[in-house]
């Protein structure tokens, strides 16, 4: 099989094939999108979309329980799948309901950081490419985005997910975040975006009201002393982003504010102004640049965790916060290297117990944090109903 394994395309259909019969953790994902060992309109009313064989995409599946979830996977075999939200009907059943009747309802709060959004600053790679330098702009991004979302918010179950490739996901899954109206997540979106604007755009940052002095507001000062570290390290430091020509150039393309009070700006101290536009500069190059349309509807669809990337072959692995510094996307396992490390093991631990596929390979790491997460959002909901719930048909 090892030689099998490692001829074939990472998406190819025997790979997948063998990928989803032993590897996916089928009953995590379950617990972590249900939120309950007893099958809820959390999974049976959630959306399942995938791309099969031939760039096929098939929208709107829905399950009764997570076995019907995982027969219908290793019939179709996509190259990758989407999670949508919890529809007010079950998503298989639209044709048959009246137009207008499904509707979207609860779904976690998402966020997508992608680093060719990044494009314009890092100078180690390009494109669809990714290193672990240039990872460092994904890392600052995600402290300053997990620090706001816990502290500032009160959001505690986030699962941070690397893409596959070049960026990372956010999931959010407690019960205030998933109840989330579309309006409150724009005005939520809303307060946490700072860069904005197209690639031929030089200034992203507009955060003092068209006036050069207006402090900013507490949160992004304080993402801004989280950021001026990153800013030397990564900025000033590995990426050394204004050394080129094109690199200065951008930063002395960078307008100052508009301000319209002549006496305000005569009184306004010169050190202030530098401090003001250091802080703007800061925020440009390193604050997180997040695709806000994906944060906004609960309608939006997001690649599920635990996919694998049909270009890459790595995985969709959890990432701990604390730690995102010392990730690398290089040493992200890919589907190949699993089901040979699987064809290698052997079948049961040094006690002499039989032990899921998964556990003898390098994605057992990845699939305890994913176990860990969902029992802590297990806790907290079963917390609030109360009353001890059935067991998971599967």
């Amino acid at each position: 099989m090892v030689s099998t394994i490692q001829e074939d395309a990472p998406s190819s259909r025997h790979v997948m094939t063998m990928f989803y019969k032993r590897l996916f953790p089928y009953k995590p994902f379950f617990r972590w999108l249900n939120q309950s060992d007893a099958p809820g309109k959390l999974w049976t009313h959630r959306e399942f979309a995938f791309t099969i064989e031939n760039d096929v995409y098939i929208r709107y599946n829905s399950y009764s329980t997570a076995y019907d979830f995982q027969k219908d996977i290793l019939r179709l075999v996509p190259s990758r799948f989407e999670i949508g939200p919890q529809y007010s009907h079950r998503p298989r059943d639209r044709k048959t309901l009246p137009t207008g009747v499904l509707q979207p309802q609860r779904r976690e709060l998402v966020f997508d950081i992608d680093m060719t959004d990044y494009d314009e600053i890092r100078t180690c790679c390009t494109d669809k490419k990714i290193c672990k330098r240039c990872w460092g702009f994904i890392a600052a991004a995600v402290k300053v985005l997990d620090k706001a979302l816990r502290d500032t918010f009160g959001f505690k179950h986030l699962l941070w997910v690397y893409s596959g490739r070049r960026g990372i996901h956010c999931w959010v899954s407690d019960t205030l975040a998933v109840d989330l109206t579309d309006d409150q997540r724009r005005a939520l979106v809303t307060f946490l975006e700072v860069i904005k604007g197209s690639k031929e755009q030089a200034k992203k940052v507009s955060v003092r009201g068209g006036r050069d002095d207006t402090p900013l507001h507490p949160y992004l000062a304080e993402a801004v002393e989280t950021l001026k570290e990153e800013f030397v390290k990564l900025c000033l430091g590995d990426q050394d982003v204004f050394k080129s020509e094109r690199g200065w150039e951008a930063l002395l393309a960078l307008p100052r504010q508009t301000n319209v009070d002549a006496d305000r700006e005569a009184k306004t101290p010169m050190g202030r102004k530098w401090d003001a536009a250091l802080e703007d500069i800061i925020l440009q190059y390193t604050y997180p640049r997040i695709d806000a349309e994906v944060s906004k509807h609960r309608n939006h669809l997001l690649k599920a965790p635990f996919c694998v990337h049909p270009g890459t072959g790595r995985v969709c692995v959890p990432i701990d916060p604390a730690k995102v510094d010392d990730f690398d996307p290089d040493t992200v396992p890919t589907v190949g290297e699993l089901l040979v490390e699987l064809d290698r093991a052997s079948s049961s631990d040094n006690d002499g117990k039989m032990v899921e596929d998964y556990d003898r390979t390098s994605l057992k790491p990845y699939v305890e944090m994913l176990e860990r997460h969902a029992r802590a959002i297990m806790d907290d909901v079963r917390g609030a109903r109360g009353p001890k719930e059935e067991t998971m048909e599967f």
